[in-house]
């Protein structure tokens, strides 16, 4: 049986506006299996970007996460984000948990370099191994340096021995703040920087020492995709969500990033959720598929079974919406309803052509229609 990494129960999402309160999510249930790619598809503002911030607990005001859990699978055991305090969350975010942000000139800094942004996050969380390979640096030196240098490099090495022990120890702080002393921690940049290099490479950018000293602006749609990408998985994390990685990218780039991701994937050992709008791409990278409507995941199965027999309405209509030669073009009647006053009962009934008066009245239960196959829907059952 397939090991679950993370579980989201019941998840209620509100955002408190001033033209009322929106019901983005309504008591979503998810459950993501180790090693997989799932895919999280649906119209805009169905909810599937907030259910990846959700995950992360880094949802803002006037957004508040009202009700329902997200466990996650650690070493200590099953935890809920939600329930964590914000200095833990600091810790699991990047290295267990971490998210390609859907526009990725938002997503980097432009006043730092490439480089300072992603040795931020190695820095940051993989501190201790950075210290074991530069007091390694530090003892082959001392074999093959003058008499007179030695002193200066045992300091040093004591200093790298005090910060292996306690990352965050004051003292080390402090002796970092004097300048003659603080700067032992240039090795420690250039063992990040080395570190750098290597992403941008997996990530097949050209001339990588080059373009780990560029800025934002200069670099390309898709060069800022991969940076972002070498962002998040810059302390291999367990679990990576990606929101629309592709958007505003042309075609030849979109096929480049879908492949790189697939590589990535199995080269970090990393489950992936893959959040987007487009049924092509779902068919070409998922293992399963999460249809999202209106704040609900109303079908859940196998990308295969997700084609060959979709269950929900739902997904019937957005299969058929799908342009293909020789093929008529159905479009999904109606429109997505207002999230700030939805139908009552199932949110999918007013453009339903199955639609009963119990889907007017009563919420369908979320079942396992099929063994894998899960719907959201009165017609099997719910």
């Amino acid at each position: 049986m397939t090991e679950t990494i993370a579980k989201i129960e019941n998840l209620v999402l509100k955002f408190y506006t001033y033209e009322g309160i929106v019901h983005a999510l309504d008591e979503v249930n998810l459950e993501i299996k180790k090693g997989e790619t799932l895919g999280v598809v649906g119209e805009t503002g169905c909810g599937k970007s907030v259910t990846g911030l959700s995950i992360l607990s880094v949802v803002v005001p006037p957004g508040k996460i009202e009700g329902g859990h997200v466990l996650l699978q650690t070493d200590g055991g099953t935890i809920d984000v939600l329930q964590q305090r914000p200095a833990y969350l600091r810790k699991i975010r990047g290295r267990k948990i971490a998210m390609i942000f859907q526009e990725p000139r938002a997503a980097l800094n432009p006043v730092y370099t490439v480089n300072d942004q992603i040795s931020e996050a190695i820095l940051l969380h993989r501190k201790t191994e950075m210290c074991e390979r530069v007091l390694q640096q530090i003892d082959e030196e001392v074999k093959r340096c003058s008499q007179l240098k030695r002193p200066f490099l045992k300091i040093e090495k004591k200093i790298y021995e005090k910060m292996l022990k306690n990352p965050d120890s004051l003292l080390v702080d402090t002796l970092a703040s004097i300048p003659i002393i603080g700067r032992f921690k240039n090795r420690l940049k250039k063992e990040a920087r080395k570190e750098v290099i290597k992403l941008l490479k997996d990530m097949r950018i050209p001339d990588p020492e080059r373009v780990a000293d560029m800025y934002p602006h200069e670099l390309s749609g898709g060069m800022a995709q991969r940076v972002v990408i070498a962002i998040a998985l810059s302390c291999t994390p367990e679990l990576l969500i990606a929101d629309e990685p592709t958007t505003n990218l042309d075609v030849t780039v979109q096929a480049q990033i879908l492949e790189l991701l697939n590589e990535l994937k199995s080269k970090y050992n990393t489950t992936l959720i893959y959040i987007t709008h487009d049924m092509g791409v779902i068919a070409e990278v998922c293992d399963r598929v999460a249809v999202m409507y209106a704040g609900n995941v109303v079908e859940l199965a196998e990308v295969y079974e997700i084609f060959k027999d979709p269950l929900h309405p739902y997904t019937k209509a957005l299969l058929q919406s799908i342009p293909r030669p020789g093929h008529k073009f159905i479009s999904i009647e109606g429109s997505v309803p207002s999230l700030i006053n939805p139908p009552k009962g199932c949110r999918f009934h007013p453009r339903c052509a199955y639609a009963r008066e119990v889907c007017t009245l009563v919420k369908p239960q979320f079942l396992e229609a099929k063994p894998g196959h899960f719907v959201q829907c009165n017609l099997y059952g719910g």
